[in-house]
């Protein structure tokens, strides 16, 4: 048993953000139908490197997903998502706002329909407000919510994350949306609702200090490249092979061994540096000592040394560094799969790990359309009606 077995889900969403909530219900146990454009398909398909047509990524956002191909701007594809909707308890969509309601799909309809129905709606801006209209990507939250701005060098151009990392949070905070919205209806009365989530808020979300300090004190923050403003040590240091060591020396007995491992008894010491308000005022010191230690080792044995002296630190991982490393695959980090003509893949582990229900990758990322047959059977469009749709386009 998964702890969403029995959970029906319908998927109207493309690319990243609504695709990526669904993904995750569909690890534990919830049933997936994922609606796609016929002929087309999600642009995800095509999206960075391909494998005979499509994109690798494909294998990891759409695990476990059933396909059915449905062109939503017609009537016949606008009343099978109205059939759908009678029988699922979940809709996740991410069109520009107004969209589904330009197609008789939105909330009021929806909800009239099917009054448990729990309604997920990602968008750049959220569904009310001056910007709403706005078409918004990923990037142009992550910039909006106050990342962009942090992210990089002092002095150069912001630049980005390197992944949709705006699209993901706000996947996130969907799913959460989602599982509060079940329990309140399970809990109280049945009453399904609308979960509005913005991807400038879910950034937002992220930014810990960031409005407080304006707010108090009218500190802007600004970026620090591989530092953390405020709190000292915490910083990437080049050893003896032009490596980069990470090194998070912040806590204050994590200072003391850390000052005793690179043999600064004076820093570990002096009382002004005992506490983090302190050390802050003094980091480019600390820093500085850190960093010529750091200088005469190899990556690999300041590691060691760190590690013996429960010092937390790291090393920068690339692709390579993830897919050798013995800890990702104990955790099941690293999953095996296949992609149709049997070329095989690695792909994400589950995240969360459940001691009792965990996660699992039962079917492989479908077909575009794959299932569109014997869904539409299932509800009960004969197979005339689906070869007719099929000539029309409209699956």
């Amino acid at each position: 048993m998964k702890p969403l077995d029995g959970l029906r889900v319908l998927e109207l969403g493309q690319l990243i953000a609504g695709p990526f909530a669904g993904k995750m219900l569909a690890e534990f146990g919830a049933h997936v139908i994922k609606i796609e454009p016929p002929g087309t398909g999600d642009p995800l398909r095509t999206w960075r490197l391909l494998h005979e047509g499509t994109s690798v990524w494909w294998a990891a956002q759409s695990r476990n997903k059933e396909s059915v191909t449905l062109d939503l701007r017609t009537a016949e594809g606008q009343d099978v998502v109205r059939k759908l909707v009678r029988q699922s308890d979940v809709l996740i969509e991410n069109f520009r706002p107004g969209t589904l309601e330009e197609w008789g799909l939105g909330w009021e309809e929806l909800h009239a329909l099917h009054p448990g129905l729990v309604m997920l709606r990602v968008s750049g801006y959220g569904q009310t407000g001056p910007y709403r209209d706005r078409p918004g990507f990923g990037v142009v939250g992550e910039a909006m919510g106050g990342l962009r701005h942090l992210s990089g060098e002092p002095g150069r151009t912001p630049v980005r994350v390197g992944v949709s990392i705006g699209d993901t949070l706000s996947a996130l905070h969907g799913v959460i949306g989602i599982l509060l919205a079940l329990r309140h209806r399970d809990q109280n009365g049945g009453e399904g609702q609308m979960i509005d989530v913005a991807l400038y808020e879910s950034v937002f979300n992220m930014m810990e200090s960031l409005l407080p300090e304006y707010s108090v004190f009218g500190a802007v923050r600004q970026p620090a490249g591989s530092a953390l403003p405020g709190i000292a040590p915490s910083n990437a240091y080049r050893c003896a092979d032009g490596k980069y060591v990470l090194i998070a020396g912040n806590g204050d007995g994590i200072f003391r061994r850390l000052m005793e491992l690179i043999g600064q008894t004076d820093l570990r010491d002096d009382p002004s540096l005992a506490r983090n308000d302190g050390r802050v005022k003094q980091v480019d010191r600390i820093d500085a000592a850190i960093a010529d230690w750091a200088a005469q080792h190899p990556l690999e044995e300041a590691l060691v040394a760190l590690n013996e002296a429960r010092v937390p630190a790291g090393k920068i991982y690339d692709a390579a560094d993830i897919a050798g490393d013995p800890h990702y695959r104990a955790r099941d980090m690293i999953l095996e799969s296949r992609l149709p003509d049997g070329t095989p893949v690695h792909v994400p582990g589950i995240v969360p790990k459940l001691s009792a229900t965990p996660g699992e990758v039962y079917r492989p990322a479908p077909a575009l359309g794959q299932h569109t047959d014997e869904v539409l059977e299932y509800l009960g469009f004969d197979g005339a009606t689906r070869d007719a749709w099929r000539a029309r386009g409209i699956i």
